[in-house]
């Protein structure tokens, strides 16, 4: 295996410092790649996290892989592990890059683009090739709160596959993305799934052992791992879905949330005025289950609230 330069032999685990580019201040930027290699022939899983840099519980579901030394003794294949791809937003708090541009939105790259671009650029020049099927972990973002789901693109019966063997509570058929890593991926012919759980900023416990749960399930189908694996509970698989949205702003005060199924006509929440004068109530136009939800306490027309998958 060979990653920008570098040849891993099997039998070796190894940390990359992939450098990606330089800041104002002339500092540089790298990104910290983990190889792990087994002596035994078979298929190279990616996992990686925080490519939004703000969704910290994907980037504590890989960080964690690493600390609990899940690869040194993979009975086949290899695992490349990327804990934070956007180490700027993850520094500055932030989803995107320190250009302002979603590293998410910026595939395939540019060797000589803004920094988001670039990121992409490594990714898929150099990490993409080497990789046979991968998890990206990411969470709700701006205050949305997202129960344990997987995605996958429908026109890609291989991510199906990864997607139920994962087996997180929602499988949520999602299309692809223009320019997203995904998107890319399907593009070499790879694989990948994206992972969803909590919200940025915040760390959600549940969706942290969710996704653990899954990785180990994923490698068990792949016949890399020998030792029993957390059977997963019943998924329910999520056709499509759409948003309930705020018909005034004010106070928001959610008596529904993710997780829970609704009927039509439910109650789901209530907008009050500041003000004592005013209280509407949110109600679900049609049956579905709650999937995620947002979390912030005060928002504006049209802001999305619950989002009702079938």
């Amino acid at each position: 295996m060979v990653i920008q330069n570098n040849t891993i032999e099997p039998g070796q685990n190894v940390v990359l410092k992939l450098s990606v580019g330089r800041l104002p201040s002339d500092t540089k930027v790298y990104m910290n790649v983990h190889v792990f290699r087994s002596m035994e022939e078979g298929p190279t899983l990616l996992l990686m996290g925080g490519v939004h840099g703000d969704e910290i519980n994907g980037i504590e579901i890989v960080r964690r892989t690493l600390a609990m030394r899940w690869f040194e003794g993979l009975q086949r294949g290899s695992v490349v592990v990327v804990p934070l791809v956007n180490m700027q937003g993850f520094n500055s708090f932030s989803r995107d890059a320190l250009d302002g541009k979603d590293v998410n939105r910026s595939f395939p790259g540019s060797a000589n683009g803004s920094m988001a671009a670039r990121l992409a650029y490594i990714f898929n020049k150099h990490i993409l090739p080497v990789i046979d099927f991968g998890v990206d972990f990411h969470t709700g973002g701006n205050g949305n709160y997202n129960y344990p789901q997987v995605r996958y693109a429908p026109t890609d019966p291989k991510s199906k596959g990864l997607a139920t063997a994962f087996g997180a509570h929602y499988i949520v058929t999602s299309k692809f993305i223009p320019k997203s890593l995904r998107k890319a991926a399907f593009d070499h012919g790879k694989p990948i799934i994206v992972y969803e759980g909590g919200e940025n900023l915040r760390f959600d416990q549940l969706s942290i052992d969710h996704g653990l749960a899954g990785i180990r399930r994923v490698m068990h189908l792949k016949g890399m791992l020998s030792d029993e694996v957390p059977a997963p509970e019943p998924c329910i698989p999520i056709r499509k879905s759409a948003w309930v949205r705020a018909e005034r702003p004010g106070i928001f005060r959610w008596l529904k949330q993710s997780g829970e199924t609704v009927k039509a006509g439910d109650k789901l929440a209530v907008i009050n005025d500041p003000y004592g004068m005013d209280e509407i109530a949110v109600i679900a136009k049609k049956a579905g289950h709650i999937i995620g939800h947002n979390n912030m306490p005060v928002v504006g027309m049209g802001d999305a609230l619950f989002h009702i998958g079938q």
